[in-house]
């Protein structure tokens, strides 16, 4: 009991620092550049420009409503680690909302502004949790058209980012993409060290169960193999999954919590051939 209330400690505590940065991020590096990188934080950097109002009551008025309708609608793990981050990330911005390092070149924001912001969300992320904005929206797009996790992200981000080179200019939205990209390749090593896609290898003997994760929580095929313990010579089954980075991160999670017997590996996978990556996914 007493190593499982430390465990939940660590996360809220990764979850808060991680959160930290995240907002650091933004008022440091990302709002004096106007760069809109995506996401609720983009919006509200949008919604500065446009009227001048604070980002900080932006982010909590979009984030909570936001978080009560995918708690409604996707039925995901949307606990209180989840609303933790959701709401720090905006107090963090509104705390810190005179800091000024006078850094304004689009060029250094996006790569720093990325960095600091990929550091904190992989924080976050190890720490089991969720900063919410568009990514809930993600999820919920995600469950309802059966795109990927990533695309689904894209496709949310890629909005945001059209919108400020209306609002700003297209420049300003190319670095935006550019801190988007360093934002995620930093996550990726945080969380799942440097691959856009990873092969999972999941050594269990409760492969129903395993199974019914990948498929029911982030909707990927899967190959299973029998396999014979060197030690203890007895007969498990092997699963083979792959996944791209958002779902590997999740999927570590699920199993965290639902399968923590299982023997679990993640390997960079550096290209994927066939449907649902390289090719469009098919339903049988």
């Amino acid at each position: 009991m007493k190593q499982s209330m430390k465990a939940v400690s660590n996360d809220y505590l990764l979850i808060l620092i991680g959160s930290a940065l995240v907002g650091l991020s933004y008022n440091l590096f990302l709002l004096p550049a106007r760069l809109a990188a995506g996401g609720v934080s983009g919006i509200s950097t949008i919604t500065y420009e446009l009227y001048g109002f604070n980002p900080a009551y932006v982010q909590w008025l979009l984030n909570i409503p936001l978080f009560v309708l995918a708690v409604i609608l996707a039925g995901k793990d949307f606990s209180m680690k989840s609303l933790v981050g959701t709401l720090f990330v905006p107090f963090t911005i509104w705390l810190t909302g005179g800091l000024n390092l006078g850094v304004q070149d689009p060029l250094l924001s996006s790569i720093y502004g990325g960095i600091i912001l990929g550091v904190g969300l992989g924080i976050v992320y190890r720490g089991n949790g969720s900063t919410g904005g568009t990514a809930l929206v993600a999820q919920i797009l995600r469950k309802f058209t059966g795109i990927s996790s990533g695309f689904a992200q894209l496709i949310v981000d890629g909005a945001v980012v059209l919108t400020s080179a209306l609002v700003f200019d297209f420049e300003l939205a190319l670095f935006a993409l550019m801190s988007i990209y360093v934002t995620s390749k930093v996550i990726d090593f945080v969380q799942l060290r440097t691959s856009p896609q990873k092969l999972v290898l999941i050594i269990t003997e409760r492969e129903e169960e395993v199974r019914t994760i990948i498929r029911e929580e982030i909707d990927r095929g899967l190959t299973k193999l029998r396999v014979t313990g060197g030690h203890s010579n007895r007969e498990r089954t092997m699963i083979l999954c792959v996944a791209e980075q958002s779902e590997a991160v999740y999927l570590k999670k699920m199993l965290n919590e639902k399968e923590p017997a299982s023997f679990v590996i993640f390997v960079n996978a550096s290209e994927i051939l066939g449907h649902g990556f390289s090719k469009e996914r098919i339903y049988e």
